[in-house]
């Protein structure tokens, strides 16, 4: 898979503090890269490089093989869509207006727009009828953020930046959010680079997860070889403050939140697990298959792959 976004020995400095030290890694195009850590561990100001808004003091930043520093800044930044936590609608713009915000600076004719509008908006459940006129304010903040996400998406930009988008909503609307990237990335494939200090929405969201800590990047590998092959202590501790509590659960808190597949067939291939399973237990498991089924008092109830473990510790985060 061809890269998108790569560091080469990148790092910054504010007045004299080190901010980031020698950042080297490589985003594919098409992943959802996550990068997680804790505040002040370089995530946000790593991202922030990629669309020009700050500048490496040292090092070189590419984007598509050519360096950031050498390309027309606007240009460069209507190739790429942002999402902010902050929802950063324009309050004085209608839904359709600020969606089509990028596409109408790139000259798209009126037809393209409107059809664009419409589209975006199927795309997440809002009936363009009963939402393309109102203004930010007639919204609840879940609804705006899905504004926020579409209006990113509206000119089909190469790459996706989102930054901490959910950490303001609740647990319900936040999952339902993080739902909604994983479905608009399917059927669009976009890259998209992702910031979070949770691990847990790390885990949900991300294909590969990029773990950083004071200004370094400690570790970069799929969700599941950094839950199973932590690079030191501090990555260990990092996952385990996350997700302790959350062990100590069993498989009956998916079965009962429908975190899990029905099923009335059995699969002679799949191990078979009761519901009082300790967490813990099922991530021992999935390092070595990818789905399990469930049973109760004997008898099949349904089965569970990573994406429902992962989907229940999002939530529970």
């Amino acid at each position: 898979m061809e890269s998108i976004i790569e560091f080469k020995d990148v790092s910054k400095e504010f007045e004299g503090n080190v901010v980031l030290k020698d950042l080297n890694l490589t985003v594919k195009k098409g992943e959802i890269f996550v990068l997680v850590g804790p505040s002040g561990s370089g995530k946000t100001t790593s991202l922030k490089m990629i669309n020009g808004l700050v500048e490496p003091t040292d090092g070189n930043l590419y984007f598509k093989e050519k360096r950031i520093k050498d390309y027309n800044i606007q240009k460069l930044r209507w190739q790429i869509g942002y999402v902010l936590q902050q929802i950063a609608l324009f309050p004085t713009m209608t839904v359709k207006e600020n969606i089509e915000v990028i596409p109408d600076m790139l000259g798209w004719d009126k037809e393209q727009r409107n059809k664009r509008v419409d589209e975006l908006l199927q795309e997440v459940d809002m009936d363009p009828e009963l939402f393309r006129d109102r203004m930010p304010s007639e919204l609840s903040g879940g609804q705006q953020q899905r504004i926020g996400i579409i209006r990113a998406l509206a000119s089909e930009p190469d790459i996706v930046l989102m930054d901490e988008p959910f950490s303001a909503l609740d647990p319900i609307s936040r999952a339902s959010l993080q739902d909604l990237v994983l479905e608009l990335h399917r059927k669009l494939g976009n890259t998209v680079i992702f910031v979070t200090h949770n691990m847990k929405e790390a885990m949900k969201i991300g294909s590969r997860i990029a773990v950083m800590h004071e200004g370094k990047l400690i570790q970069c590998d799929t969700p599941e070889e950094i839950q199973k092959h932590p690079a030191n202590q501090f990555v260990e501790e990092f996952f385990d403050e996350t997700t302790d509590e959350v062990y100590t659960q069993t498989l009956e808190a998916l079965y009962n939140g429908g975190f899990y597949q029905k099923t009335a067939v059995a699969n002679t291939e799949l191990r078979s697990l009761d519901l009082e399973t300790s967490l813990s237990e099922v991530f021992d498991l999935l390092a070595e298959q990818d789905a399990f089924t469930i049973k109760r008092d004997g008898k099949l109830i349904g089965l569970i792959n990573r994406s429902d473990v992962f989907r229940f510790l999002s939530q529970e985060g």
